[in-house]
């Protein structure tokens, strides 16, 4: 803490420091600096932020294809698949496709959506049920905040 100093005072105690004299706030009245090695100051911040990028966890949404005609067992292997992404921290899409006449009994899309969700419901909350878009009935799943 040097207190107001002129600015040609200020670059002088710099130099014989072998620092630079780096300007923090420029709005204040005075302008606010400080005298440090700015190349160490900007090798650190580039350090903190990769830390956190480290530390950040990346949420993916993966995607589960069914048809109206797929079989029980099908939908109890991709059962496992959901699962498997739910535990992993994954959002799980399910989406069930309609081809030609199957449009017209979307119910059983219904029916499929929600076996999954009731198989599923101890470690995902269902974030968009599930929703007729086009010639396509789907549903997102989250997993559940653990304790």
């Amino acid at each position: 803490m040097l207190g107001v100093l002129e600015t040609h005072e200020a670059k002088q105690l710099a130099r014989d420091r072998d620092l630079d004299l780096v300007e923090v706030n420029p709005k204040a009245q005075p302008p606010v600096c400080k005298i440090m090695d700015y190349g160490r100051f900007k090798y650190e911040e580039k350090k903190k932020q990769n830390e956190a990028r480290k530390r950040q966890s990346q949420i993916e949404l993966k995607e589960i294809k069914l048809r109206p005609k797929t079989d029980d067992h099908d939908i109890n292997f991709k059962t496992k698949h959901v699962r498997r992404f739910l535990e992993d921290g994954n959002k799980v899409k399910l989406t069930v496709r309609f081809r030609g006449r199957e449009i017209t009994h979307p119910e059983t899309a219904q029916r499929q959506i929600d076996a999954i969700v009731e198989a599923v419901e101890d470690l995902a909350v269902i974030e968009q049920a599930g929703r007729l878009e086009g010639r396509a009935m789907t549903a997102v799943l989250a997993p559940r905040q653990r304790k």
